[in-house]
């Protein structure tokens, strides 16, 4: 299994920057109509952020890790079946250029970008950007997880601990679980504390991450 140094971290960091101050920032409340497409449903969208970011980091992790295997959410999108790779490929990097797009396209800033580096189908190393506030939170397989502050600062971040169903608050996007499982689901929703979704993942791992909330409950494949 693949190692992601200290080196490629700081420099995928660097990519990331660099998308977001060239295809994200520049279109951030100056979405138009013809820069917004529906993907699967109408407000499952791409805006040209997505697509100018995850083709400019694409070319960029392709220069920087000769082989690499690169799975963009567009273009999964447009041709599902190259996920079969992933679990193979000794090293490949999943990119999700703005998650939380339909915020982005709404002028709001509760978006980011994610980009996981995975080896033999095992997640190695993980990256989160907020290009609105400039920080990252960063993780690595069995060394724990980072809030990295725009200035660089570094803090160890750590999940809230444990504690009894009713004091729990956590996000729960019923809506993504198919019909029966969202009767069934519905109801015991009610015996944690609190429960939401924000419909921007960057920022509910964030907020999990932080320790601000407890858990989040999705979906699998």
């Amino acid at each position: 299994m693949k190692f992601v140094s200290d080196e490629l971290l700081a420099a995928l960091m660097g990519d990331m920057r660099e998308a977001a101050e060239i295809e994200i920032l520049p279109r951030f409340r100056a979405i138009t109509a013809d820069t917004i497409r529906a993907k699967t449903a109408a407000d499952d969208i791409v805006t040209d952020a997505d697509i100018g970011a995850e083709r400019l980091l694409c070319e960029r992790l392709s220069e920087r890790m000769s082989g690499v295997a690169i799975f963009g959410e567009e273009a999964v999108s447009d041709d599902a079946s190259i996920l079969k790779r992933l679990a193979d490929a000794d090293l490949a990097a999943v990119i999700d250029p703005v998650d939380g797009t339909w915020h982005f396209a709404h002028g709001t800033p509760m978006f980011g970008s994610i980009l996981a580096m995975v080896s033999s189908g095992e997640t190695i190393a993980g990256l989160i950007h907020y290009p609105i506030l400039g920080d990252f939170l960063v993780a690595r397989r069995g060394e724990g997880a980072w809030h990295v502050a725009a200035d660089g600062t570094r803090t160890r971040l750590s999940v809230v601990a444990p504690t009894p169903i009713e004091e729990m608050h956590g996000f729960i996007p019923l809506h993504m679980f198919e019909p029966d499982l969202q009767e069934k689901l519905a109801p015991r929703v009610l015996r944690f504390l609190r429960t939401t979704t924000w419909r921007c993942s960057a920022w509910e791992y964030r907020m999990m991450a932080t320790g601000a909330m407890s858990f989040t409950l999705v979906p699998g494949p």
